[in-house]
């Protein structure tokens, strides 16, 4: 077995995102993630790890890194919006928000201590965070809109389900189970929808009913709403539940 690099965050997320393992190993592959990857008592989620150091074979350029810095066993921002969404996938809502909210540039500095320990930007979001002492939690290159859009993408097409689909839009929250619910405000051209999300059961996915104004819509395996352009305002209300 390799000393360095046992496991990869890519090889757990993508073996879900590409939807090419089986549901027995993405399982398994998504539970190692957690346990050796995300590191809470730092809020970090690592590349990989152990990080690179004295490799018995030659890694490439990523060795010009030390231990710990950037793509060297590092957070990678890419990589950990990516385990995000993987657990999104597996219908995981409490671990999916667990992560986006770690991922959040503000948890890094939201004291004193934090903000010098990270000493970059709290406001938008870093390529990569270090791993290693002296320089845990320390950022690096932020303004890193590869990672910014991603962000985006998980959080709102991923954790709070809104996807535009052509001339629908797809609602299929997959969420933290104790959040109450969310709001959405969303303009499609002269039309402005207003949709609230209610989670009174405590569920982390599944659509129980969706109402347009004062009808309510039949539930298809997919909860769409079809966009309209009339100039005024409609409101959307989801149930979320178990059927």
């Amino acid at each position: 077995m390799n000393s360095e690099s046992r496991i990869d965050s890519i090889a757990q997320s993508w073996a879900i995102i590409s939807r090419a393992a089986d549901p027995a190993h993405a399982t398994r592959a998504m539970a190692a993630l957690d346990k050796y990857l995300v590191r809470r008592d730092t809020k970090l989620v690592l590349l990989f790890t152990p990080p690179f150091d004295t490799p018995v074979s030659d890694p490439g350029y990523i060795k010009g890194y030390p231990p710990g810095i950037r793509e060297n066993g590092g957070q990678y921002t890419h990589g950990a919006v990516w385990a995000a969404l993987a657990f999104v996938m597996q219908g995981d809502g409490d671990r999916a928000g667990e992560l986006l909210s770690m991922l959040n540039p503000i948890r890094h500095a939201d004291s004193p201590t934090g903000v010098h320990r990270y000493k970059v930007e709290p406001y938008v979001l870093c390529a990569d965070i270090y791993s290693e002492p002296p320089h845990v939690e320390r950022g690096g290159w932020t303004w890193y809109t590869g990672s910014a859009g991603w962000m985006y993408r998980v959080a709102l097409e991923g954790l709070l389900g809104f996807r535009v689909q052509g001339a629908n839009v797809l609602l299929d929250p997959c969420i933290p189970r104790d959040w109450p619910g969310f709001e959405i405000a969303f303009r499609h051209r002269s039309t402005r929808y207003e949709i609230a999300v209610k989670n009174p059961h405590g569920v982390c996915r599944g659509v129980l009913s969706i109402g347009l104004d004062d009808q309510m819509l039949p539930l298809s395996e997919q909860p769409l709403i079809s966009l309209v352009d009339d100039g005024t305002t409609h409101r959307v209300r989801v149930v979320l539940g178990s059927k």
